[in-house]
């Protein structure tokens, strides 16, 4: 069996859905051609992204080339990290367990929730009056 050039990884987040390749390298993220500093400008959506790399000590060994669409910085945010978590467990089957442990592997399904007839927003109903 011949080694395969990269590993890919699809991840969700609300309506945002990430495609990513790890291939072997020194570290660096790109996220639809550019840097990911450059798109996630807020700290804590860049420790999102590089969780699975900390947490199975992966962290400079490989470059991931990322393509996301949809939803907002906070789901694309996620949608990384997941998809970064799949392609992990393909590189080394032995890292499941450890990103099964930090919630990396699940697929977060919280999405927002539908507007009802009646109602202002999904569960907030017109105020009352009783007189």
């Amino acid at each position: 069996m011949e080694k395969q050039a990269y590993f890919y990884g699809t991840g969700k987040r609300k309506t945002a859905v990430a495609q990513v390749r790890l291939l072997p390298g020194n570290g660096a993220i790109m996220v639809n051609g550019k840097p990911y500093e450059e798109l996630f400008p807020r700290l804590e959506h860049r420790r999102i992204i590089v969780q699975p790399l900390i947490v199975t000590d992966n962290i400079g060994n490989y470059n991931a080339v990322v393509k996301v669409a949809g939803g907002g910085t906070t789901g694309q945010g996620g949608a990384i990290s997941h998809g970064i978590a799949r392609a992990l467990v393909k590189v080394d089957e032995n890292l499941r367990p450890v990103l099964r442990h930090h919630g990396l592997l699940t697929r977060d399904s919280r999405v927002k929730e539908r507007k009802k007839a009646g109602l202002k927003r999904a569960r907030k109903a017109p105020q009352y009056t009783k007189r």
